[in-house]
């Protein structure tokens, strides 16, 4: 236990695997699991039942697993807080834990939340993306993985962000926003391919093209969206084509539309 700070305040019912570090003024509640290798900055807070998977790092001031913001949250009914290996959160990150879903809150492996993210309650963020500071997820809003999030989005419940996707910053979501490409603006709508996010994640030019020839049939065609779905199905095979398909057919908000 010499990786705990003497002022920090951890209680005997938690689980601190020895090799975290749990840095000062910390607090750690009882049902909290902390796993190897992560590191807790100083002040951080980790409410029961927060479970931490492998090299996390946790930054001052943040809070994880704390109270629902939700009007018909009791005790009696919060879900756990899961959080998978090597996140990093930096300073006043807050994290709900669940409240009405079995899975509870859930954070993948690999993200990295700048200051002053706010992730509500029932929230499943996937693997490798960046939100940005000050950003806010309402509950119940899904991400999928590989995207950028900008500064100060503001993210309506219930909501779906796709793969490889970047929101442009001070935009807000209130639709559905689909894999591959970007979204920007008040109410955000469609503005183009996540180009670069796609480069540097190794799709080729042929893949490229096929997104931007479905999402040109969905978003400029003139079709009826189950038309154009239609359409796009039979054109084409690839994967990430069929990834749109899956995600349109699936959205309960409707997607964001183009400019």
């Amino acid at each position: 236990m010499s990786n705990i700070h003497p002022t920090a305040i951890v209680s005997e019912q938690a689980q601190i695997d020895p090799s975290a570090m749990i840095g000062p003024y910390c607090i750690v509640d009882a049902g909290a699991v902390i796993g190897p290798e992560c590191i807790l900055d100083s002040h951080v807070r980790v409410y029961s039942p927060t479970r931490l998977g492998r090299g996390n790092r946790v930054c001052h001031a943040a809070a994880l697993g704390c109270e629902p913001q939700d009007l018909t949250y009791t005790p009696d009914k919060a879900k756990p807080l899961r959080i998978g290996d090597h996140n990093h959160f930096k300073e006043y990150v807050n994290i709900s834990s669940g409240v009405k879903e079995d899975h509870g809150t859930v954070i993948g492996d690999h993200n990295y939340l700048m200051n002053n993210v706010h992730i509500g309650h029932d929230c499943v963020i996937g693997d490798h993306n960046i939100i940005g500071s000050g950003t806010g997820f309402s509950g119940h809003v899904s991400l999928d993985h590989h995207s950028f999030v900008s500064g100060h989005v503001a993210v309506h419940q219930f909501c779906r962000i796709g793969a490889y996707v970047m929101i442009g910053g001070v935009s807000g979501i209130s639709q559905d926003v689909p894999p591959y490409c970007m979204a920007s603006g008040q109410r955000a709508r469609f503005v183009g391919l996540n180009l670069v996010g796609l480069k540097r994640n190794g799709f080729s030019a042929a893949q490229r093209q096929a997104i931007k020839q479905a999402y040109r049939t969905l978003f400029r065609s003139g079709l009826r969206q189950d038309n154009a779905l239609q359409r796009i199905r039979s054109d084409m095979e690839l994967p990430e084509v069929r990834a749109i398909i899956e995600f349109a057919e699936n959205s309960r908000r409707g997607m964001v539309s183009a400019e």
